[in-house]
């Protein structure tokens, strides 16, 4: 298994990914997500392709796309209220279901967080689903910590 950017011939491989990722999240909540949407379309991955502030890490084990990372490097200046910060902003990490349990979450991350350090980046973050036991379970392990909560209350 390799750890790279992202490349053409991996967007169909990361579609795929992409439709497991919305079925956990419309299978958490039907009432937020819609059945069989995705986050990304295969012209927006491929407009991301080789972007050093929207990088795409991918776990490939020769044609295979066994897992991704879409990330984000995100800068904070003179806010009023917080300090100047970068940070690199995961967006969306999948494992393929076939490789979970294997190291190849792991092995992104680590890419994830080399890459954050070379951006001299504070910090990694990421937000997680509630309802997604087992991501979170996964960043947990990862080292990550909660740092604030979204809460709410649904109307009916």
């Amino acid at each position: 298994m390799e750890i790279r950017f992202a490349e053409g011939k991996d967007v169909a491989g990361i579609l795929e990914l992409l439709r497991q990722v919305g079925n956990v999240h419309h299978q958490g909540r039907p009432d937020l997500f819609r059945n069989t949407a995705q986050k990304y379309g295969a012209s927006q991955v491929l407009q991301m392709l080789g972007s050093s502030t929207n990088p795409i890490f991918v776990a490939a084990e020769g044609n295979k796309v066994l897992g991704y990372a879409f990330c984000q490097v995100k800068k904070r200046q003179d806010d009023p209220v917080f300090y100047d910060r970068t940070e690199l902003y995961v967006d969306d990490l999948c494992v393929d279901e076939e490789s979970r349990q294997s190291g190849v979450g792991h092995a992104l991350f680590e890419a994830v967080k080399k890459y954050a350090k070379m951006r001299a980046c504070q910090a990694v973050t990421l937000n997680v689903w509630c309802f997604n036991e087992a991501a979170m379970a996964f960043y947990l392990k990862q080292g990550l910590e909660n740092r604030n909560i979204t809460m709410e209350l649904v109307l009916e």
